[in-house]
């Protein structure tokens, strides 16, 4: 078992690897604290065998007299505990190192009890999505088979963040899984795409298989062990089983309450276009270079799967006109529209967020992240778009105040995730423009502000029509 000085060393060290190691250790270290800790304790205890001392002392030759035999076995004693105290602080000292070296956990250790707070307040590997693309890939609830690929494939992403040598083999298992799955399940697939769409769906499962993009064109690249080309191959791959996924999801998965059916609501996905002007008369800086700009655009994917009332509501409000000329203001990591568009404008639509994991959003209720919930589009993703709080209760959003969530890692809680996790109604991400959002200042406005994909599954309240 190992000595008390070696756990201590464990211990302590341990505790700074939880917040000093890059992200992809910080969770070994965390089980290291929290499991080689307890066990080194429990080993503190130990006392010498005495008993085990006197029977060596009678089996001795009885013509040495007892100050010799004293003598010998104290010697043959300390012998013994210098080299299990050796032993000891090699096994303890691998043993760290394995947590910090190997991706693989020890076996019989995994059942340690690790509450879901420190779980996510600890551990980086909490799986939140960290793009726009990403997260809303997530959210679109598609064929249960078609999920199974994508997160097979989802997995290569984290494993190409491995430095040095990256585990291509695993990559290859994976892409060769989602390829089974795929060839397998062809029917089911196809058979959850509506009739009308299924040529067009049959043209992209095609593509996923042999396409240049395909999951075919990703295991040749995995083998050629190119790190680059995989990464590209993987893009084209997941985006080619989004576009599958939307075309099995021809509208919510879910009844929403008899109460909100008099609210605006998105069925779907819509795209809103924003073009923004500088208000000072400086220039907007493209990413790829060239000459300055005084008027961009700025594209948000809005998501009406997980958060139907509030993206059904702004995609009103866009069609409406509510923020053409609309000045913006830059606060601490948002930048918020004006507070008050005019009387009228907008629905007092409730806070509305899905948790992770769940079928249907829940209304006038935020998220605990201290206790493991995480929603499925979350604000801890630089873009994020959502709407600010009602100014008379928290439980509503406001019917018209939106923001762009500039999230920064530097000012978030452990594991990457925003303070304010949980706590708005977050309806789409920003895909194109995102260079832009730092470069947007207060006084900038809005001159227009268009929805230019989605308008067929907007749904109306029969007043507004």
């Amino acid at each position: 078992m190992a000595h008390p000085s070696v756990c201590s060393f464990i211990s302590h060290n341990a505790a700074l690897l939880r917040v000093s190691f890059s992200p992809s250790l910080q969770k070994r270290a965390f089980f290291s604290t929290h499991c080689i800790g307890p066990l080194c304790r429990r080993t503190t205890s130990a006392r010498p065998n005495h008993h085990g001392l006197t029977l060596l002392l009678a089996k001795m030759d009885p013509s040495l007299d007892l100050t010799k035999r004293l003598t010998t076995v104290s010697s043959l004693s300390r012998f013994l505990e210098h080299g299990m105290k050796r032993l000891e602080t090699a096994i303890a000292v691998f043993i760290i190192f394995v947590q910090v070296a190997c991706p693989v956990p020890l076996s019989g250790w995994e059942s340690w009890d690790v509450s879901p707070a420190e779980a996510v307040l600890y551990s980086p590997e909490t799986k939140l999505p960290r793009t726009g693309e990403l997260a809303l890939r997530r959210a679109i609830p598609a064929n249960t088979s078609m999920k199974a690929i994508q997160e097979s494939l989802e997995d290569i992403s984290y494993l190409l963040r491995i430095p040095q040598r990256k585990p291509f083999g695993t990559m290859e298992g994976n892409v060769k899984k989602a390829l089974k799955i795929a060839t397998d399940e062809k029917e089911a697939i196809l058979g959850s795409i509506p009739i009308d769409l299924r040529e067009n769906g049959s043209v992209l499962y095609a593509s996923l298989i042999d396409g240049k993009g395909g999951l075919q064109s990703l295991i040749e690249s995995i083998k050629d062990k190119d790190p680059d080309k995989v990464s590209v191959g993987l893009a084209s791959s997941l985006d080619t089983v989004a576009q599958l996924e939307l075309l099995q999801a021809s509208g919510l998965s879910f009844l929403l309450p008899e109460q909100y059916l008099n609210y605006p609501r998105l069925t779907g996905r819509g795209m809103v276009e924003f073009t923004v002007e500088k208000g000072d008369g400086s220039l907007f800086s493209p990413e790829s270079g060239g000459e300055g700009k005084s008027i961009t655009k700025i594209q948000v994917v809005l998501d009406g799967y997980s958060a139907p009332l509030t993206a059904g509501n702004f995609a009103k409000l866009v069609i409406d006109g509510a923020y053409d000329g609309v000045k913006l203001n830059c606060a601490n990591q948002a930048i918020l529209t004006e507070s008050r568009l005019g009387k009228d404008i907008g629905y007092s639509v409730p806070l509305e967020i899905m948790p992770s994991g769940q079928f249907e959003p829940l209304y006038k209720t935020t998220l605990s992240v201290q206790d493991g919930e995480l929603p499925v589009l979350p604000l801890s993703v630089y873009g994020a778009v959502a709407m600010a709080h009602s100014d008379v209760s928290e439980e509503y959003s406001s019917p018209s105040q939106f923001f762009f969530y500039l999230y920064d890692k530097r000012n978030s809680g452990l594991g990457g995730i925003s303070f304010e996790e949980g706590q708005f109604s977050v309806f789409g991400y920003t895909t194109a423009g995102r260079e832009i959002l730092s470069q947007i200042k207060t006084g900038d406005v809005i001159r227009s502000a268009k929805l230019v994909e989605g308008q067929d599954r907007l749904v109306l309240p029969k007043e507004s029509l």
